[in-house]
This record gives structure tokens, C-alpha cells and sequence, in this order.
């Protein structure tokens, strides 16, 4: 008998059992920082993932996903909500103008607006839709020219335009800091960025630096390969 495409895979050391790691580490990072469990979220990040490998998590109690592409979170996702409604999903990848529609109508948070044609396109659609999903801007903090990203001397207008002048719901900052660098200080000047402009939310910290990100006040901890493995 073959798994249906929501049946959980059986493995030695599962994604659910890697979920309770990661989050028992969550809990041990925010208490030695004093801060609760609630602040600092797991993002599942299930790019490349099929229906059968995230429904172990699901099933474990995780319900916030985030994804790269619309595509591919099209593909797989209005299914895995029919079994489990309340489930967030998170756009994490880069977004291109002409997908914004699907992208508006999908996700319940965007955390790449980086650029003041993609927030004119989001602002449009959100009204067409009637449908207002959370932003979070993209901010270059190592000013990397092949990276996506607002650069951090030029943030605080661009929030104001996608706020004031656009009505976006921004709701925070992400930053993807440079591979081989300290975090630390990348995550401080998110930080920073966010505190004068009054956002609450910092989607900062991957599996390799979570614990980090939830010292320097985190609220979205975008997690892959801790969780699902690494990708083949």
C-alpha cells in the first residue's frame, strides 16, 4: 500500500523529533535571555519539501511555514490547509512583481519587500483583493550587491513610503546577515532599525544562529535544515 500525499514518512530520526529539539533549544535560548517562549517564533522553512515530509511537523503542533518560491507553495500548500486551517504561511524568498497576485492571495506574511516597485505592486493588489498580509522590509545589513535587500542608510524613508504614503502593513524587519560573518552585529543594527521606526517585528536568525537572534530580540526564527535535514 503507497502513502497518500499527506500521509507522514516514517524515518529513523524524523522531523517531528527534530522540531522538539529545536524548539527545547528555543526555550533554553529565550530563558537565559529572560524572555518568553511566544516571542521568539520557529519558522518551518519547507522549501523544497513535499506535502508528505512537512506533515510531520504539522502534526507535532507546527503551524507557522515559511517558502521561497509561490509556485511551488501553490503547488502544495491549499491542501495541507484543508487538513490544518489554522496554519501561517510566510513568503521568504525573493518576489517578483508579476507574481504579487498569487503572492497576495497565498501568504499571510511577505518578509521580502525590498524595492519601492514591489510595495507599489503589493499595495494595489491589496486593495483589489481585500486582503492585507503582513510585511515585513528586507534590509541588505551587510550591503552585499548580490544579495536582495534594502540598504540600511536608506530604510528609514523606505518604511515610511511603504507605511505613510502606500498604507502597507509593515509590520517588521528581516535580514539575511553575510554567510561567513559574525551575526551579532547584523542583528543589532535590524534591531536598531526597527526601534526607531516602532516595529515590533524582527525575522532574524537561521538554523546555524538562532539562539543569537533570540539574545538580540528576535520574533521570527526562519528554520530549515534543524527541522527537515539538509536538502539533496
Amino acid at each position: 500500500m503507497t502513502n497518500s500525499p499527506l500521509q507522514s514518512p516514517k524515518t529513523p530520526e524524523s522531523a517531528a523529533d527534530r522540531w522538539a529539539a529545536v524548539n527545547a533549544r528555543i526555550a533554553a535560548a529565550a530563558a537565559a535571555t529572560r524572555r518568553t517562549l511566544s516571542g521568539a517564533r520557529p519558522v518551518a522553512v519547507s522549501k523544497t519539501k513535499s506535502a508528505a515530509e512537512i506533515m510531520p511537523t504539522l502534526e507535532a503542533g507546527q503551524r507557522l511555514f515559511g517558502e521561497n518560491r509561490v509556485q511551488e507553495a501553490a503547488g502544495k500548500w491549499p491542501a495541507l490547509r484543508s487538513a490544518f486551517p489554522e496554519i501561517e504561511l510566510h513568503l521568504i524568498g525573493p518576489l517578483q512583481t508579476n507574481k504579487v497576485a498569487e503572492a497576495v492571495a497565498l501568504f499571510d506574511a511577505i518578509e521580502t519587500l525590498d524595492r519601492e516597485k514591489l510595495a507599489r505592486a503589493l499595495a494595489g493588489e491589496m486593495a483589489k483583493q481585500g486582503r492585507r498580509p503582513a510585511c515585513f522590509i528586507q534590509v541588505n545589513t551587510g550591503e552585499e550587491p548580490q544579495k536582495a535587500g534594502i540598504a540600511p542608510g536608506l530604510a528609514d524613508p523606505f518604511i515610511a513610503l511603504c507605511r505613510a504614503d502606500l498604507g502597507l502593513p509593515v509590520e517588521g524587519l528581516m535580514c539575511i546577515p553575510p554567510l561567513e560573518a559574525d551575526p551579532a552585529p547584523h542583528f543589532a543594527l535590524l534591531r536598531a532599525i526597527a526601534g526607531r521606526n516602532g516595529l515590533a517585528g524582527l525575522s532574524m536568525g537561521m538554523s546555524g544562529d538562532f539562539e543569537t537572534a533570540i539574545a538580540a530580540g528576535a520574533t521570527h526564527l526562519r528554520i530549515g535544515t534543524a527541522i527537515f535535514g539538509r536538502r539533496g
